[in-house]
Order: structure tokens, then sequence, then C-alpha cells
């Protein structure tokens, strides 16, 4: 047992069995308390196969297996599964595909993009020419996966409700569904629901996994959905040893399904749990704590109390910055951080920048470029979205699967371009559907496919012969091998550089994602071929394996340890920590974000658990309360007099959150040029502003 826990964390690290919430502030300690319990449980005679811990991010999945291997060695670690939700629910998939019924036994997972083509496809079949939102029609199939509702519960629940979005929803989810059954296919939501119900129909598939893992650990449980729970509460059933580690101060993510109700209600769910608080903060400053005290202290929705106490010295002064303008407040950030970076006070790679939307970056990322200060922008398209990268992968899940590829084979029969457009596709499908074939059965016929043009038939056969010679590869090749001369094949390489056009930094920096894919399978054939050889996959299983987690969004970040001064949402930002944080933009209708600003309460509508309202405003105050949270010595929280509002230059209030802070708890500056140009101010006039800032106590 390690000796630098205080009593809080070590009653959580020694609890023994049943349900357990540790309720673990910003700064607490709780990665340690997580991996320290489950090295105490090994130490004690638990093998590490029977434990399965939890979280949201591969990352943090990583990082926590690493440090119980340094608490316990490898050997003793052997088996134990630290995963997100998605992977775990993926691996129970694997296993299960007999049960499944699952032909052949394999199956695909679909990304967004092609969650996004099925629903598209199914518009077409049932639209009048109205446009809709695409994204809104996903998100509600979602919703109800998540909450267990198939396309004909859903449409029973929203029989009567008067939005559009509701109705076309509960005509494309069957259709949806469908598709996705005849592909053998399933969506994100499926990886976790799907286990579930196939544990509802047979008991004794449930029973195999309950007697596998004997104590479950959740980190980050205030970002749980339903289905989560629901998989949690099903493992958990008999022997009730589930921990979970959370922060419902820091439930930020409603808006993709989260419900904080599942940390709060916890007790209720869990009867007889132990409850323990970690409140000393090993992070910020007091005068940074005491900010975030206070920001929580002004909170009117349901939480478990708890107040964070600094182990450090008191530190610099929080700051309030009022700028004149958008333009000032970019202005001076990358000033003060120019001089903070050429003095010598600080690296690049302790300073963060942190707004309420990706709306915000440019204008600061354009300063920081001309004074040459390194910086990274984070929250952009990541690597596996990139199109480079989803058409190498799609190549590769034809070669292995080509009969139930259909979006797949759609997606690279015409790249590169081989002369197989639209209206031959189109001729394909008819002629796949006539004859009851799969797509790639079709190309592989295109001789008898009537009006295919011959430039058409020609390009099929170029196609199945690359994706023919791709399949000897895979078979005989280590997984980046077989990759490589998939890429020369395609000439994947000069693709990138003639759509890039001149622009030679952006084709460089789209190759950089097909090269950091290579070494990821690289890296991966290196762990199987270090597997006994009874253990070890075939090399199509290995890279089925592997395919369907890189569809999972895992195992795609490398370590950047370069200097580079953070860019990001204060969404994105959740879960890291810098020495000096610029919090900006902090104005009613940026933060709060202006969807909340006439302080409406929310129904969550039919799909929601409990049918309790959900306060947007009190969202946006844990959201800005995380933002406060990141910062360890010193935080500055900027906001502007005025803004280019929808093209014209309008007043704007400091945020609510910062007019509700004491003045003894702040130190202001005012950087108050005036407005560049000819602005015009509307809404409020400057003194009226500057008085609600110097003087208000309560929400503006």
């Amino acid at each position: 047992m390690a000796l630098s826990l205080n009593p809080a964390q070590k009653e959580a690290v020694l609890h023994d069995r049943g349900p357990l919430l540790v309720l673990a502030g910003a700064g607490s300690g709780k990665t340690g308390v997580v991996t320290q319990r489950i090295a105490r449980l090994i130490n004690e005679g638990t093998p590490g196969h029977a434990i399965l811990a939890m979280t949201f991010t591969n990352k943090a999945a990583g990082e926590m297996q690493e440090r119980v291997v340094k608490l316990v060695g490898k050997q003793a670690t052997r088996g134990l599964f630290a995963c997100t939700f998605h992977r775990f629910g993926l691996e129970v998939l694997s296993k299960e595909t007999k049960a499944l019924s699952l032909r052949g036994g394999s199956f695909a997972i679909f990304d967004r993009g092609d969650c996004t083509s099925l629903v598209r496809e199914g518009l077409r079949t049932v639209s009048s020419g109205r446009t809709w939102d695409v994204g809104a029609i996903l998100n509600r199939i979602s919703l109800a996966k998540n909450a267990f509702l198939d396309s004909e519960a859903y449409a029973t629940t929203v029989q009567d409700s008067a939005d559009e979005y509701d109705a076309i929803t509960a005509e494309i989810y069957p259709r949806y569904e469908g598709m996705l059954r005849s592909l053998q296919a399933f969506d994100f939501d499926d990886l976790v629901t799907e286990p579930v119900r196939l544990w509802r129909r047979i008991p004794e598939v449930l029973e195999r996994w309950r007697k596998r893992f004997t104590f479950l650990i959740v980190d980050e449980y205030q970002d749980t959905n339903l289905s989560q729970v629901e998989m949690l509460r099903s493992l958990a059933s008999e022997h009730r040893n589930l921990c979970v580690v959370g922060d419902d101060d820091q439930a930020i993510y409603a808006w993709r399904g989260a419900d904080v109700r599942n940390i709060l209600d916890f007790e209720k769910q869990f009867p007889g749990a132990k409850v323990v608080r970690l409140e000393q903060n090993y992070r910020s400053t007091e005068a940074v704590l005491t900010v975030a005290n206070a920001v929580l202290a002004g909170s009117r929705s349901r939480r478990h109390g708890k107040t964070l106490r600094a182990t450090k010295g008191a530190g610099a002064t929080v700051k309030v910055v009022t700028m004149a303008d958008a333009s000032t407040e970019a202005t001076w950030v990358a000033d003060r951080i120019h001089k903070l970076v050429s003095s010598g006070e600080a690296k690049a790679k302790d300073i963060a920048i942190l707004y309420r939307s990706n709306l915000q970056a440019p204008e600061f990322e354009g300063e920081l470029r001309t004074r040459s200060i390194p910086h990274k922008l984070f929250g952009g398209t990541q690597t596996f979205e990139r199109k480079e990268v989803k058409d190498m992968l799609a190549y590769l899940g034809v070669a292995l699967a080509p009969e139930s590829s259909e979006l797949a084979v759609r997606r690279t029969i015409n790249y590169p371009a081989r002369g197989v457009g639209e209206a031959a596709l189109e001729r394909l499908g008819y002629h796949a559907t006539a004859y009851d074939l799969s797509l790639w059965a079709a190309a592989e016929r295109s001789h008898a496919v009537s009006e295919l043009t011959d430039p058409a038939r020609q390009g099929c056969r170029e196609y199945v012969r690359i994706v023919n010679e791709v399949q000897r590869d895979i078979d005989s090749l280590p997984m980046a091998e077989a990759a490589k001369k998939l890429i020369d094949r395609i000439e994947l390489k000069a693709q990138i550089w003639a759509e890039s056009g001149n622009n030679l930094k952006a084709a460089a920096r789209r190759w950089s994602g097909v090269e950091m894919v290579l070494r990821i399978l690289d890296k991966r054939d290196k762990a199987f071929g270090a597997m006994a050889e009874s253990a070890r996959p075939s090399r199509r299983s290995a890279l089925a394996q592997t395919l369907r987690i890189f569809m999972l969004r895992e195992d795609t970040r490398e370590e950047d340890q370069g200097d580079f001064v953070t860019l990001s949402t204060m969404h994105g930002a959740k879960g890291l920590e810098f020495g000096i944080v610029f919090a900006v933009g902090l104005e009613e209708g940026l933060m709060p974000h202006a969807r909340t600003l006439d302080d409406r309460v929310t129904d969550p509508g039919p799909l929601a658990m409990g049918g309790e309202a959900m306060d947007e405003i009190e969202q946006e105050r844990r959201l800005f309360y995380v933002a406060v949270t990141r910062a360890k010595e010193h935080l500055y929280l900027c906001h502007a007099v005025v803004r280019p509002v929808r093209g014209r230059v309008a007043a704007r209030v400091p945020s609510r959150f910062l007019v509700e802070l004491a003045e003894e708890l702040i130190e202001r500056i005012e950087v108050l040029e005036p407005p560049r140009g000819d602005a015009v101010v509307e809404q409020q006039g400057m003194g009226d502003i500057l008085a609600a800032l110097m003087g208000a106590k309560g929400p503006v």
C-alpha cells in the first residue's frame, strides 16, 4: 500500500465488497485511487482477469493499465481488462457471434459517416423533396437506442409529439435498423446496447460474463448514459462489487446523452452503497480553488456537496481581464503568452487558451502565428475521420469480407477513379438486387450486368483484381506490409498530392495520418508476434480485430511531446491541466451559450430516464467550473466589451459567472482601447456594460 494516500483516498482503496461511490473533485488524485484499488485487489488474491475497469477514452484506459503494471508487475495484471465501454461491448459481440446468429461469425462497425449514409438512403425512400437535418435524425435514433427503444417502441413513444423531426425519425428508424441488419453491421450505440439485449435474451450468456468479472471499476461515472448503466447493472447484479468514481460538478456531456442523475442517484440504484468524498486538491493554488468553489456556490441544481481544499500555497490572484473588443482580446492574450515564453517564465506546453466554441479559435491562431508561437488546435478532424485513412481502411475491410462490406465497396470501387461512377454503381446495385447478390458479387460478374459501359466493366475488373491481390497479401504478410502494398497499388500518396493541389502543407498533413496508421499497424504486428503461438490469432483475425478497434477511434493518438500552446474548447480540455490558463470569450451568449440565455428549463423529452427537467444554464456553470479547474497556478478570465455578432459589432454583457465572483477573490485588468474601425455598438451602451461588470453582484 502506498504511503502517499490521504485518509479519504485510503478509505476508497481499502473498501472491500459491495457498491462504492467515490466523489472525486477536480485534481483530487482519482486516477491514483483507481489504480491503487486495482493493485490492492490483485495483491490480496483477486486475479487480474477477474477485474474489469472501464472509462471513456482509450488513452485513460491505457494509462490506468500502465500504472497498475508499475504497482504490481506485468505478470500479476495478466488478463486485466482496462477499456472503454464501447471496447468492452465489442469484446462481448466478437465472442458471442454464435449467440447473435451472425453469418460467418463476422460483422462490421459503422461510424458516423456510414450511419449518415444509411439515413440519407432512408430519406430517399420517404421524403417528399423536403430537406432534413440528417444529424438531428441520427441523434434521435441514438437517444432511442440508448433508452432501449426499438423502432416500434420509439414510434409509440413519439406518436403524440408535434415535432416534425420525431415524426420523420419514426419513419426512418425501422429502415435504418433494417439496413444495419442486412449489412450485418452495428453502429456505436449498438456496441453497448446489443450486449445488454443479448444478455436479456439469453441469461446463460450473461452468466458467463458475470462469472468472468467479479470486480467492476468505472471512472468518469458522471458521463454515463442509461445503456452504460444497464450494462453495469447486468454485470454487477449478483456480486454487487461495483466501484464508480466521478464528479457530478464536472458533468458536461448531456448534449451527447450523458445523464448526471446516474451519479446523483447511485445510492438509490445500488442500495447500501458506501460514499467517499475526495476533496483535497493537488493541482491548483488556493486562489484558483477559491474561485472554483465560488462558481459552484451559485449553483441551483441538485448536487453532491463537496468543497475543494488546496494542498498548494495561496498562489497568484485570479485575473479578470476586460477587453475593448474581440481583436484586442486575441492580441493581448498572444502578447502575454509571447512575454511568458520568450522570458523563460513558462514553456508553451504549460499554457492553454480555452473557449466555448471552436469558432473563437481562428483569431487566436492568427495572433500566435504572427508571433511565431508554437501552438496546436485540439478538436479538429481526427486522423481516423480523414478521407484518405477511411479509404485505405475500407479497402482492407473489403478484402477481409467482400460479401458483407457493401458501403466499403461503394466507397472504394471508384477510388482512384476507374470509370465506375454513380450511374454504373446504380446499375450494379439493380443487378445485385435482381439476382440476390452482394454488390461485390455484382462487380465480380460485371460482364453480365446490362447497360454497363465498357470503361465501367474494365474498372470493375481492375477493382476486383486489386482486392484479390490485397486478400493474398493479408494471408501472407504482416498487417503493416499488406497495407503498404495496398497504398502502392492504388497510388494513394499520389492521389493525396493531386487532390491537395499546390497546398503542400495540407498534403503532408494528410499523408502523415496515413503514416500514423501504418505505425499503429506495425506496433500491433509486433504485439501479435510476441504472443504465444497457441494464443496468436490468424493474420485475417488479427486484421479484423484491428479494424474494429480502429472504427472505435481508439489507439489513434500518438503522444505528442512537443512544446506548443494548447487551443481547445472547454469541453475538449476536460481531464487536462496547465500551469497557465486563459479562459476567453466569457460573455453572455458565449458562456453561457446563447441557447441557454432565457434561463429556460429544457425537458429532455420522452426518452429521458426519470422525467426530471435539466437546467442547461447549470450545465454551462459546470463547464465554466471545468475550465477554471484546468489551471494549476495562473488563471486569466477574459471578456470583451464589444464583439462581432452575425456580421455586426455588438455590445457584450460579461458572463453571469464572472459577475457572481466577489471582488476580494479577483484582480481586475482593463484593456479598453476604443473599438477598431467604425464599430456599431448595439444592444446596450458601453457605460451600462461596465457598470454591470463593476457593480452587479447577481446574474445579469
